[in-house]
């Protein structure tokens, strides 16, 4: 078992509460299901919030440290998340070692212990208690400055079980209608937990920075708790919260507009959630060097039964059979500690969205990935150091060539996520409803010149970079590519009297031109995207023609363009606009994939 660190050091300022990414305290569930009683319950005994400090995790140096050798048996750490039933079915369904099992059939003998709280898994990782440390990329990256340390303990990806999927939300009061807006307010956090590095890529992608909010930290991550995020919010600490989803849920009346009873918080919405942000958070496995150094056929056999036991899952979940219901039962006993709690255990399952093989190979292998693991790591660490969680960029080596578990890479095409007839239906539906505005997350210009047809990717590079990148952390979400044309020439043939009919003419044939062009831009992206082996899905795109119906000049008299009265002003119409929008409740939108 890994040590309680405050017993063995009741002064050190890292305090182990519980961290439960994806479970809560029963009454959690319950509040999920609307059970009310519950949640009055509960919310009667929640304190007055108390932020916290967030000291680097170098500061648990103090830690005992062991040399890591190979024994007879293997403690491997779980933490409550869905991908976690992988390991637990590895270990036919037992958190004792079993000899069946993929972990069994390895000849592993292994014990799994559950453990949500990161720094009591830091602590026995450095102590070699286990060898593995079970944590997201994000996570990992605030402790790299400890384990590197020592090269006994400097810290070896092995296995990337998950991306999440829809289990993680920022949650946000009234007046925040994107992430832009969060510019100026105060937004809860839980310290050295699976979201900062989600926040902090919104922030980059809004154009902000860490010092253009104030962060709130919080000790634990959910609970209504005297510190944690849903507390923060509803007690008026904080402006938004980066919660887990069944915490967005009853911030949000059941992920609509919070009504301010049954533990909502009146006018909250979730923003963004990991079902449109879903290649932000890795969960993964990592293991010591010294450990890899000396059972390299152990490590190798543990990732293997892994792999198997991913395939294997995948295909019992889809199954209603006496299988999928022993694996969710064991599933929500050891991670839920209720084995009842089977439908707890299925929605853990289904907000993780497990990779297995080929996206351990795409992760690790594949150096055109955008979202792959050496890319995650560099993007993080300079965050963490502006922020004063990190002293200075640090590696985090990914699996050797020698752990032949994860094969090499191979050219992967983007599998369509998209039902393009859904989509086309989608963008309608919103336009009609006053356009795409309230689903916009991010969006930025391309702008051409007159009679200008083709984006060549010498000329465009940059941005049709950014759109590739933003579409690959924002694969849930649709990219819409939306031409614009310039009211000029219309506008001078009305002065000039002519009838509705010419003016209507004008009118569409801009409107196709700049539908023509955003398919040049799609094109382009396309092409880019092929030429460099970056992985997109072209269904993600929309394409979408407004000719001169939105100028950036303006509408005047009868809705009706103004005209540009300068240069500037006209040239300014001439552009391209590349929109991420949020199309969670879409639920038509998306394609599900085996």
């Amino acid at each position: 078992m890994f040590e309680n660190a405050a017993e063995t050091n009741p002064a050190h300022p890292f305090d182990p509460k519980p961290r439960q990414r994806g479970k809560m305290a029963h009454f959690v569930f319950l509040r999920q299901l609307g059970a009310a009683t519950a949640l009055v319950a509960a919310m009667s005994s929640a304190q007055a919030f108390d932020a916290v400090d967030s000291p680097p995790l170098a500061g648990l140096s103090d830690t005992a440290i062991r040399d890591c050798r190979p024994g007879n048996e293997l403690t491997v750490p779980l933490i409550t998340w869905g991908a976690d039933i992988v390991t637990i079915h590895a270990n036919n369904n037992s958190a004792s070692a079993s000899r069946s099992g993929a972990f069994g059939d390895a000849g592993l003998s292994v014990d799994l212990v559950r453990q949500d709280d990161f720094t009591g898994q830091l602590r026995g990782y450095m102590a070699c208690e286990s060898p593995f440390l079970r944590a997201t990329v994000g996570m990992a990256n605030l402790a790299v400055e400890l384990t590197n340390a020592d090269p006994r303990t400097r810290m070896i990806a092995i296995y990337q079980h998950s991306w999440s999927a829809g289990g993680d939300a920022l949650v946000v009061g009234s007046g925040i209608e994107k992430p832009a807006d969060l510019k100026g307010k105060r937004v809860a956090v839980q310290r050295y937990g699976p979201h900062i590095d989600y926040l902090l890529t919104i922030l980059t992608d809004a154009g902000l920075t860490p010092d253009d909010i104030d962060i709130v930290w919080t000790e634990d991550l959910t609970g209504l708790s005297a510190s944690s995020p849903d507390t923060a919010l509803l007690e008026g600490a904080a402006d938004a919260a980066m919660v887990i989803i069944p915490d967005a849920l009853a911030l949000t009346s059941g992920g609509s507009v919070g009504t301010g009873s049954e533990g909502s918080l009146k006018g909250a919405k979730i923003l963004l959630s990991t079902k449109t942000a879903n290649r932000v958070i890795a969960d993964a496995y990592f293991v010591r060097a010294d450990f890899l150094e000396a059972a390299p056929d152990t490590v190798n056999a543990f990732v293997e039964a892994l792999i198997a036991s991913e395939a294997e899952v995948r295909e019992i979940a889809r199954q209603q059979d006496k299988r999928s219901t022993d694996l969710f039962t064991a599933a929500a006993g050891i991670l839920l500690d209720d084995a009842s709690a089977v439908a707890d255990a299925q929605a853990l399952w289904a907000d993780a969205e497990t990779v297995g093989e080929n996206g351990n190979i795409q992760f690790f292998r594949d150096p055109a990935y955008q979202r792959r693991f050496s890319r995650l790591n560099e993007s993080i660490q300079p965050k963490y150091i502006a922020l004063g969680m990190l002293g200075k960029v640090q590696e985090i080596a990914g699996p050797p060539q020698t752990l032949s578990a994860i094969g090499d890479a191979a050219s992967q095409a983007a599998q369509a996520r998209f039902d393009e007839t859904a989509v086309a239906k989608t963008v309608t539906k919103l336009q009609a409803q006053g356009g795409l505005d309230d689903g916009t997350l991010f969006q930025f210009e391309l702008n051409f010149k007159p009679n200008q047809s083709d984006f060549p990717i010498a000329l465009y590079r940059e941005p049709f970079l950014k759109a590739i990148d933003l579409s690959a952390t924002y694969g849930g979400a649709l990219i819409t590519i939306e031409g614009h044309a310039d009211p000029l020439g219309y506008l001078k043939k009305q002065k000039d009297g002519a009838d509705e009919l010419v003016l209507s003419r004008i009118a569409q044939s801009a409107k196709n031109l700049s539908y023509n062009r955003a398919g040049k831009v799609r094109s382009g992206l396309i092409e880019l995207a092929e030429t460099e082996g970056f992985y997109m899905d072209p269904s993600q795109f929309a394409l979408v023609g407004h000719g001169f119906s939105e100028p950036k000049t303006g509408l005047c008299e009868n809705t009706l363009p103004c005209a540009p009265k300068t240069k500037e002003e006209w040239l300014s119409n001439m552009r391209v606009v590349l929109r991420i929008v949020q199309v969670e409740a879409e639920s038509d939108v998306f394609i599900a994939l085996d």
